[in-house]
């Protein structure tokens, strides 16, 4: 069908009722200037005096990150990220006038070593926070081991595990939105668009299962209909055999994969299908990290993804965005400044960036010292509304649902055009919201 959109003409996101905003904006305004000008220092002025108002004794932050396992290449660009705003929080004065430690550990994109590097980090290493999980299964795996030793544990994932209420009062997720809110906001441009009988292929995990209900829901709400459902093992290393299973009358073929294996799928894909193809629409995580520009992938030419956050420079190119991208060394390919091969994961990894943030937010409003004051620390949270755009907030505005535990914002779909991702559609934070089916606050803390 044909694309109705205009890349240039963007709709304005929800205006949210957020505490004190023009001072933040102003912030964000001033340090965003300092990050993007020719120097990376901030003036000593702007930390010193913090430091000696507060205390020497850090914060710590156990990050919890997938150096290896299928999440590796998600989690060295998550690493990246958490190391650039430390140090641009460091040198803006800290959290609540502290310096911030970062003590990491590999939990091998595993949900039983997710449990365990969640114990070391509280037991062991005497963190503050843990923070910084993505892949659901790992969340699922380690969340309950943070409810039970009582500390907050700040997921930078996209399932809808923390919103759905199956998790506890102790885990939060205000940096980065999940998948029924990115699939409720999108459906309409997709089913508007592109068409309304689908076949959707997703990785056999929860996450996966998450796109699976939620858009099929929404297909059905909107008066489409489900040709297929085609759940692939996270193990698996070729695909030749699900494709013939598609049926010849899907008019849109959803794909989101992740892992290893992305690359094959896509190849794959193009060889069975060759020109005639139905509509793609896919979710970039089915090729974070790999240039849309290599060799074999020119079956994309003309698809849709969806990204969270655009990866060349010109599909969101707001000041604030930019000094993002400076600080975590990102061309404006999106791929990094020192190795222009290794394209990033930044759908995902600006909700490192957020996160941090948001604990220093929470932290400093809440009056955080230490542990006593962690039931202060989450009540805090859940009374904030929202977050502005700025600097602290690059991808954009966020409204946070504290009963859920659960930010909701804006989603962008690009098409692929001549090997590399334009920017079509950009949603507003109106489009992704849906009904709470849970209240983390009426728990215990």
């Amino acid at each position: 069908m044909k694309d109705q959109s205009d890349k240039k003409r963007f709709p304005s996101s929800d205006g949210i009722d957020v505490s004190k905003r023009s001072t933040i904006k102003a912030a964000a305004a001033v340090t965003g200037g300092l990050i993007a000008a020719s120097t990376t220092k901030i003036p000593e002025f702007l930390y010193r005096s913090a430091y000696a108002a507060g205390s020497d004794k850090p914060i710590r932050v156990g990050f919890q990150v997938h150096r290896t396992g299928i999440g590796a290449l998600y989690g060295r660009w998550y690493e990246q990220t958490t190391t650039a705003v430390t140090k641009l929080i460091n040198e803006m004065g800290g959290i609540a006038g502290r310096p911030v430690e970062i003590i990491a550990e590999d939990d091998g994109t595993d949900p039983k070593r997710g449990a365990e590097v969640v114990e070391k980090l509280a037991a062991q290493h005497k963190v503050d926070f843990v923070y910084g999980t993505l892949f659901s299964h790992v969340v699922i795996g380690s969340a309950p081991r943070a409810g039970e030793l009582k500390i907050p544990y700040f997921v930078v994932s996209e399932g809808y595990h923390v919103a759905s209420g199956k998790l506890n009062r102790y885990v939060a997720q205000p940096g980065i939105t999940d998948v029924r809110a990115q699939v409720t906001a999108m459906s309409s441009w997709v089913m508007d668009n592109l068409g309304k009988r689908v076949t959707m292929i997703f990785p056999d995990y929860a996450f996966g299962y998450d796109h699976r209900d939620f858009f099929s829901a929404e297909v059905e709400k909107r008066g489409g209909s489900i040709a297929e459902l085609l759940a692939i093992p996270p193990t698996e290393s070729s695909y030749t055999k699900y494709f013939p299973r598609i049926p010849a009358d899907t008019e849109v073929l959803y794909h989101v994969m992740v892992g290893p294996g992305v690359l094959t799928f896509v190849k794959e894909m193009g060889e069975h299908f060759g020109s005639n193809r139905p509509e793609i629409f896919g979710f970039i995580d089915s090729l974070e990290g790999v240039d849309i520009a290599t060799p074999g992938l020119e079956f994309l030419e003309g698809t849709y993804l969806w990204e969270g956050m655009p990866r060349y420079a010109d599909g969101y190119p707001t000041e604030h965005a930019a000094a993002y991208r400076k600080a975590v060394g990102l061309d404006e390919n999106g791929a990094s400044v020192d190795d222009p091969k290794s394209v990033s994961a930044n759908s995902h990894m600006f909700g490192c960036w957020e996160t941090m943030f948001i604990i220093k937010e929470v932290v400093e409003k809440s009056g955080y010292k230490d542990p006593k004051d962690y039931p202060a620390l989450i009540e805090t949270l859940e009374g904030i509304p929202g977050f502005a755009e700025g600097l602290e907030h690059p991808q954009g505005e966020k409204k946070f649902v504290g009963q859920l535990h659960q930010s909701f914002g804006q989603q962008f779909i690009s098409k692929v055009s001549n090997g590399k991702l334009d920017v079509v559609h950009r949603t507003t934070i109106a489009d992704g919201m849906y009904e709470p089916e849970a209240d983390y606050t009426t728990q215990p803390l």
